[in-house]
């Protein structure tokens, strides 16, 4: 009879520990699911910006914004589209609000003689667009442009 309850002791204690141990997988695997995608936008046409942006919230809406890691890089013509006065500044500041984010090129920036107080205030720099892009790609980053 001690054995008994000894056997069943264990039993509770090894079932207990395979249901922890299986809520932890899960909560790992979970975190290592999450999406990531890069869009690259580099021209300066509000069609192209408005199906960037378009994409990346489909991307959030099918995936779940906690879902997933949504970067639009923006570098060459695209970056007249983060200027304070752009046609599609609502639609970035709404896009960054929920998640997004978007980073301008300092590069391009510099070439275009453009100052940080010429943008949006709500984007965010990278040094080189490319290079950026480069980085995210090999972190795993699905690679999109519109």
């Amino acid at each position: 009879m001690k054995y008994l309850r000894q056997f069943r002791g264990m039993a509770v204690a090894f079932a207990l520990a395979l249901s922890f141990a299986s809520s932890g997988a899960q909560a790992v695997e979970a975190a290592a699911e999450k999406h990531k995608v890069v869009f690259q936008v580099s021209e300066g046409e509000p069609k192209t910006w408005n199906l960037a942006l378009n994409n990346a919230r489909n991307v959030q809406q099918e995936l779940g914004e906690q879902n997933v890691d949504v970067e639009i890089v923006v570098y060459g013509p695209g970056i007249g589209m983060l200027k304070f006065e752009s046609t599609v500044a609502n639609k970035i500041d709404e896009a960054i609000g929920s998640g997004v984010k978007i980073v301008a090129c300092e590069n391009t920036m510099k070439t275009q003689k453009l100052t940080k107080d010429d943008m949006l205030a709500s984007i965010g720099y990278v040094p080189a667009g490319v290079v950026e892009l480069m980085k995210k790609q090999k972190a795993g980053y699905a690679y999109i442009r519109p």
